[in-house]
């Protein structure tokens, strides 16, 4: 048996994401049948404890949605610039360590080559985040790559269109006590947004997604990023 999170968007005018910890039956190996299998045992233990319209959202997700909406896949473009890259890729070239940092180099490698650089491994303790000149904070925890996501799949049109058929997300490579930030968290972000009718303003710029989410965080917010509209 296993326990993972299933993330389900706030749509009570509350804006947020109520988390459950859901038990059940987990398939052991790292092929993507076994991982299949999880999925397919996580979202039947969650159904029987009354959550529905669930989504998985990864490479192994039998949707095809979500395998769009893994970080992996998922793009970000930049408006003036008009750079393309992966959130993933955004996010790993964006750190900024003790001993070095952003290596933004890894911005013209695929998601799994910049999630691999040896120098995010051995660069000392992680200090913040640099994006295009922005300086993003440690705190909230997730602050800066939900923002990345949240922009990406802001600009998706016809992801974010098929998103909000959902209400509940999960992420089965997801472990929280080996991980901080989450896909399926994001994407449940996102859609709590929408139904509140907030994502526009939200994404002006840094400050307005700290205003408007602070109540989504349960950690206090800190080191404010410099107020301008990176996209």
């Amino acid at each position: 048996m296993a326990k993972r999170p299933v993330y389900i968007a706030r749509t009570d005018g509350n804006i947020g994401v109520i988390t459950k910890e859901i038990e059940f039956k987990w398939f052991p190996g790292m092929s993507k049948s076994q991982k299949q299998k999880s999925i397919k045992s996580l979202h039947q233990a969650a159904i029987e404890a009354g959550i529905d319209q669930l989504l998985e959202i990864s490479s192994k997700s039998e949707d095809e949605l979500g395998i769009y909406l893994s970080a992996f896949n998922l793009n970000i473009t930049t408006q003036k610039e008009k750079k393309k890259f992966s959130v993933e890729t955004a996010f790993q070239g964006s750190k900024v360590f003790q001993n070095g940092g952003p290596f933004l180099d890894l911005f013209e490698k695929s998601s799994r080559e910049a999630k691999k650089d040896l120098r995010l491994k051995n660069s000392g303790y992680l200090k913040k985040f640099v994006f295009y000149k922005f300086e993003f904070p440690l705190k909230p925890r997730t602050f800066f790559y939900d923002w990345l996501y949240i922009n990406a799949l802001n600009q998706n049109d016809g992801l974010a269109k098929q998103i909000i058929r959902y209400s509940a997300f999960t992420d089965i490579e997801f472990n929280p006590k080996k991980s901080i930030n989450c896909q399926a968290f994001s994407a449940a972000l996102y859609v709590s947004l929408q139904h509140s009718s907030k994502v526009d303003e939200c994404l002006k710029s840094p400050n307005d997604y700290l205003r408007i989410l602070k109540g989504a965080y349960s950690e206090n917010i800190e080191n404010k990023p410099v107020q301008k509209t990176l996209f």
